[in-house]
């Protein structure tokens, strides 16, 4: 079969021939038909992410959309190593397959999982954001910051300040639900003085931050008080991406002199609850039906991995079609 191979962290997958996968006790083969490019797929292909490859040859992609055997559609995460989604044929196991309804086409399915559960679970699994309350999107301009506006407002949100460094996609996310959006620019002096500004009057209740890096410094100087007066309500800071910075400078005064909790949001700390699991993803198919949550994509065949690796695309979600 074809797949996008990767023989090693420096470099980036290659279109070429790998064995057909060939299905274990309690696996299932997938015939795939579209996978998405995201973020975690190159993180995990130079080797900077938490769950990077550790041997080669390996197939790339994380999930996808195929179908089974007997004729039906599915979405799947996380197939058997060496074998990833972005190829003509996979092996799964068979509980990491979710039936997909016909409402939902495959390039969508495939580009709006990964982003979709990841703003899901940042919001209500580890934020536990309550109707009313007050959140802030740091990396509101990338497709999964997008989502997560779409998902808080769902979710009851009082007020949404989305904040991104964007200036052309920051404009569009007042229609997604944003209340208020910040351009995150270069100076975080001048960052922490708007950090200041947008929390005068009303505070934030939950932080999601795909960004890390100096934009996090600059909001948690602005959270750092000078004096011993109790804070007055708890915030809830949920660490998602880093796309900013890996690491950043935490001072232990931004910890003790405010009620400030951070939190992370990643397989780590994924419920293993699958009726929590099936919520999400009939929530999440449901609101993707009915047009509640939209999700800008651009098709590209497996063939071009090559050359989409590196492609930029804001705003969208590259998907690979076999």
């Amino acid at each position: 079969m074809k797949a996008a191979v990767l023989h090693d962290t420096a470099k980036i997958p290659r279109f070429e021939s790998f064995p057909d996968p060939v299905a274990q006790a309690g696996e299932v083969l997938v015939r795939v038909r579209a996978a998405a490019l995201k973020p975690v797929d190159k993180q995990m292909a130079d080797g900077s992410h938490y769950s990077s490859f550790r041997a080669f040859p390996v197939v790339c992609g994380v999930d996808g959309v195929g179908r089974l055997a007997d004729g039906s559609r599915v979405f799947f995460v996380m197939p058997r190593s060496p074998y990833g989604a972005m190829a003509e044929h996979t092996v799964v196991p068979k509980p990491r397959c979710f039936p997909l309804p016909d409402t939902v086409d495959d390039v969508t399915a495939a580009a709006v999982f990964n982003p979709g559960l990841s703003a899901w679970g940042a919001l209500k699994w580890r934020a536990e954001l309550a109707p009313g309350q007050s959140v802030l999107i740091l990396g509101a301009t990338g497709v999964t910051g997008q989502i997560a506006i779409h998902t808080a407002k769902l979710l009851g949100a009082g007020r949404i300040v989305a904040a991104g460094r964007d200036e052309k996609i920051l404009a569009t996310l007042s229609s997604l639900g944003a209340d208020e959006t910040l351009r995150i620019g270069h100076s975080m002096t001048d960052l922490k003085h708007d950090f200041e500004r947008l929390t005068k009057e009303h505070g934030f209740d939950v932080v999601i931050d795909y960004l890390w890096g100096a934009p996090a410094e600059a909001l948690l100087a602005m959270l750092t008080r000078e004096d011993f007066a109790a804070g007055t309500s708890r915030l809830r800071w949920v660490e998602v991406g880093e796309s900013a910075g890996a690491s950043i400078s935490l001072p232990a005064a931004a910890l003790r002199s405010s009620r400030l909790e951070i939190l992370g949001a990643g397989s780590g700390s994924a419920p293993t609850s699958p009726e929590m699991w099936i919520e999400a993803i009939q929530s999440l198919l449901a609101n993707v039906a009915s047009g509640a949550i939209r999700i800008e994509t651009e098709k590209i065949p497996l063939a071009d991995v090559e050359e989409a690796w590196n492609r930029k695309s804001p705003g969208r979600r590259v998907v690979l079609i076999p």
